[in-house]
């Protein structure tokens, strides 16, 4: 950890930042969320209902409501909740006060409702001009689809992605990939434009406008299809568990003694991992006819590649798939466990890197949660702090001056 002058952990790398964020979807509020891991100040404006968000299970204990989705709490993390109903004049007023001592506004508003609301984010870096406008959308600010409803599916889709990702059998479609990736590719994005962004304003000192589209950028995270079809003109064929190719590779899922499964690049043509295959499955008598001078030659065992297959699924089948692993990275070979989510909270690596952590929500207790995105030597570390609920710091941020909707807690967080 690094130290100031007097011997303390310096400031968090974006201490003093003022950020405010309106997102009506991940996109945008893992965005916002970042920025407040690094230490801004992050203002969540809401509408009375809440963002919508809030209404995404699964919740806590099953009890479904505004300030208990799971999906939300994640989110949404190290930020304050302010309401305000931005289709009233009183709304857009708190808004624009708001800017006008912000750095970075975040916004998923897609340009039709910004038209119908009297926003141009444009003109917004000239009203405000120090104010980084980072706007994150379905298709971008321009062309013919900024208006057309998308989510994580029809961005993986109509981005690329999507055909590249699914089984070996083609007669079955697709398969969406889980974990929000179309959202959390715009956002990786979103995160790069906006630091960019900053570094520039210390040289200008003037903000700008900076136009993320999710479409645009899983466009740009299709792995090999681009290439392929870019001199080739060939596309790439999806596979179970691969990476998608003109043309079919061998498995690389293999099942282990209890059941579980290690993901193993069987590389053939390599001399360096086939000798370290051979030798660990020399080590535990297995390696049968693989060992034999003939199997040295790339041509002869790519001949017999079904051969050797069968003869290493036999070889996991002996052993767990810790032991697999374990012993399959000391030989210096590619190979990982397939985990479920339960399975990381055991994880030996994750809990030496003190990666989950435990953040307190009122009334409910002590919950894990997913530990520090950034570490840095020479800053010090923002601490999680639990998702605000609905309206909860909207008299703190707002002097009193904004709407508070029903039930919302009345206290004030420290």
């Amino acid at each position: 950890m690094g130290a100031d002058a007097g011997g303390g952990p310096m400031p968090h790398p974006l201490a003093g930042l003022k950020v405010v964020e309106v997102a009506e979807d991940i996109g945008g509020e893992f965005a916002a969320m970042l920025l407040g891991q690094m230490g801004a100040a992050v203002t969540k404006l809401e509408p009375p209902q809440g963002s919508p968000t809030r209404r995404v299970g699964p919740f806590a204990g099953a009890n479904a409501g505004p300030d208990t989705s799971l999906t939300f709490w994640f989110y949404n993390a190290n930020k304050q909740s302010a309401v305000a109903d931005l289709a009233t004049a009183a709304g857009m007023a708190t808004l624009r006060r708001l800017l006008a001592e912000a750095d970075v506004f975040v916004s998923t508003l897609q340009p039709a409702r910004l038209a119908a609301l009297g926003l141009d984010l444009a003109t917004l870096t000239e009203e405000f001009p120090k104010l980084i406008v980072l706007s994150i959308t379905a298709f971008g600010l321009t062309g013919p689809w900024v208006d057309y409803k998308s989510s994580d599916l029809v961005a993986l889709a109509a981005g690329g992605p999507l055909i590249s990702c699914g089984y070996d059998d083609h007669s079955i479609p697709p398969i969406r990939p889980g974990g929000n990736q179309g959202y959390h590719t715009a956002t990786s994005f979103a995160q790069i434009g906006v630091m960019l962004a900053l570094l520039e304003r210390q040289k200008t000192g003037r903000g700008q406008l900076v136009d993320v589209s999710m479409h645009e950028g899983c466009a740009v995270n299709v792995e090999l299809a681009n290439p392929y079809w870019f001199y080739p003109k060939v596309n790439v064929q999806r596979q179970t568990c691969r990476h998608a190719q003109p043309s079919p590779t061998q498995p690389a899922l293999f099942r282990c003694a209890d059941d579980r499964f290690v993901y193993f690049a069987l590389i053939l043509a390599d001399p360096k991992p086939w000798a370290a295959l051979v030798a660990w499955m020399e080590s535990k008598g297995m390696a049968a006819q693989l060992s034999e001078p003939e199997f040295s030659d790339l041509a002869y065992r790519q001949g017999r590649f079904h051969e050797v297959q069968e003869l290493v699924e036999c070889f996991f089948l002996v052993q767990t798939a810790e032991e697999a692993y374990k012993d399959g990275q000391a030989a210096g070979l590619p190979i990982g466990v397939l985990n479920a989510p339960e399975d990381l909270f055991s994880d030996e690596h994750l809990q030496a890197r003190g990666f989950f952590t435990q953040v307190e929500h009122e009334g409910i207790g002590p919950v894990t949660y997913p530990g520090p995105i950034y570490r840095f030597s020479s800053f010090g570390q923002a601490p999680r702090v639990r998702a605000p609920n609905l309206g909860e710091h909207t008299a703190q941020v707002l002097g009193g001056s904004g709407e508070r909707p029903a039930g919302a807690l009345a206290e004030v967080s420290q």
